[in-house]
C-alpha cells in the first residue's frame, strides 16, 4: 500500500529549522498509549508503524530506545490507568492514539511532551486549541476531519443503492457527538433513517445488529472511537450472518474482514509520529512543531466479505477505491 501524503502544516522546512541536540548516551524512553487491545491487529500496527518510523532514524529498541506500550482495550478505566502508569514513568515523550488517550495522559502532566495521533480536528474532545496551535507539551497529528462522516454515508449509499436504514454503532463512554450530528445531516439529504445504537459490550452489539437486520434496506456504520477489536470481529460475523452491510472508519477493518472502510492509514500516522518523537528527544519542543493534518483518505473494499453478504459491489465504487481486497 503507498506511502499517504501529508500536507505542509508538518513541512520539511518547519522540522529542518528545529535545532538538534548532541543526543546523550543514555538510553531514552518512549511511552505508548495506544486506544485497542494488545492482541488488536489494528493496534499491532499503530505500534509497528511507531516502531518502524524510528528505527528509520536510527532509535532502535535495545541499544538507545526503550518503549513502554500500553493498551487501553477501549477501556476507560483501564486508559485512565495506564496514563497514569506511564506519567510515573516519566518518559521522554508520550505517543497516544486516539482522542481518550491523550485526553488521559493530558489529565495527567502538563510537563512531559505528548505526542496525540488519530484525534479528529474539531470532533470535540477538548483538544481544538492543541489542534489548531501547539500548546505546552501537546503536539500531533489528526487523522480524520468531521466532514469524513459523510463519506462513510456516502460510500454505503453507493455499495447498496437501496440502503434506506444506517445504525450507527457507537461506544457511549466516549465523545462521538460531533460526528453523528454529521452522518444525520447527511442522511436527511439522502433521505436515509439514521439509528443511534450505544454499544458498550458483547450482548449490545449482538442485540442491536439484530434489531437493524429486522428493517429492510438497512446497514452499519462504526463511528470511532471503536470499540475493542474482538467486539470488532463479532459484529465482522454478525454482518455476514445477517447480510448487513457496514463502513468503518479504518482501513485495518476492512483487511480483517470488514465491508468497506474509508480513512488514512494508521501505520502511517504513527510513522509520521515517529518524526515528532525523533526531534523532541534532540532538543525540540512540542510548542515548535506545528500539528499534521492528512490530506489523503483512501477507500478500501473488501470483496470477500461483500461475497459473504451476497453483495455485488458497483463497479464505479470499485474505481474509487484505493484498494480492493479479494
Amino acid at each position: 500500500m503507498k506511502r499517504r501524503e501529508f500536507i505542509a502544516a508538518v513541512g520539511a522546512a518547519a522540522f529542518t529549522c528545529v535545532a538538534r541536540a548532541e543526543s546523550p548516551d543514555r538510553v531514552r524512553t518512549v511511552g505508548v498509549l495506544i486506544f485497542g487491545a494488545e492482541d488488536d491487529p489494528v493496534a499491532k500496527v499503530r505500534l509497528n508503524g511507531l516502531r518502524k518510523g524510528l528505527e528509520k532514524m536510527d532509535w532502535v529498541e535495545g541499544r538507545n530506545l526503550r518503549i513502554e506500550a500500553r493498551f487501553g482495550g477501549a477501556d476507560p478505566d483501564r486508559v485512565r490507568n495506564y496514563a497514569r502508569e506511564l506519567v510515573s514513568l516519566a518518559p521522554d515523550v508520550i505517543v497516544t492514539g486516539a482522542a481518550p488517550a491523550t485526553n488521559a495522559v493530558l489529565a495527567q502532566t502538563q510537563t512531559i511532551p505528548v505526542v496525540f495521533v488519530e484525534v479528529t480536528n474539531g470532533a470535540g474532545y477538548g483538544l481544538s486549541g492543541k489542534l489548531a496551535r501547539p500548546e505546552a507539551n501537546t503536539t500531533g497529528i489528526t487523522n480524520l476531519y468531521l466532514t469524513i462522516a459523510t463519506r462513510w454515508l456516502e460510500f454505503l449509499r453507493e455499495a447498496v443503492p437501496r440502503i434506506a436504514r444506517v445504525t450507527l454503532l457507537f461506544n457511549p463512554e466516549f465523545e462521538t457527538r460531533a460526528y453523528i450530528a454529521a452522518i444525520e445531516t447527511a442522511a436527511d439529504t439522502y433521505r436515509i433513517k439514521v439509528t443511534r445504537a450505544p454499544v458498550r459490550d458483547a450482548r449490545d452489539i449482538e442485540r442491536v445488529v439484530a434489531a437493524a437486520a429486522a428493517e429492510p434496506h438497512a446497514g452499519l456504520l462504526m463511528v470511532p472511537p471503536t470499540p475493542a477489536f474482538a467486539d470488532v470481529r463479532l459484529i465482522f460475523r454478525l454482518a455476514n450472518r445477517y447480510r448487513l452491510p457496514a463502513i468503518y472508519p479504518t482501513r485495518g477493518f476492512a483487511a480483517e474482514g470488514g465491508l468497506m472502510a474509508y480513512g488514512v492509514s494508521s501505520s502511517d500516522l504513527f510513522q509520521t509520529a515517529a518524526s515528532y518523537v525523533d526531534r523532541i528527544l534532540h532538543g525540540a519542543k512540542p510548542s515548535e512543531l506545528p500539528v499534521g493534518f492528512p490530506t489523503k483518505f483512501d477507500l478500501v473494499v473488501n470483496l470477500k466479505a461483500a461475497k459473504a453478504i451476497g453483495l455485488e459491489i458497483p463497479r464505479t465504487l470499485l474505481a474509487r477505491a484505493a484498494e480492493v481486497i479479494e
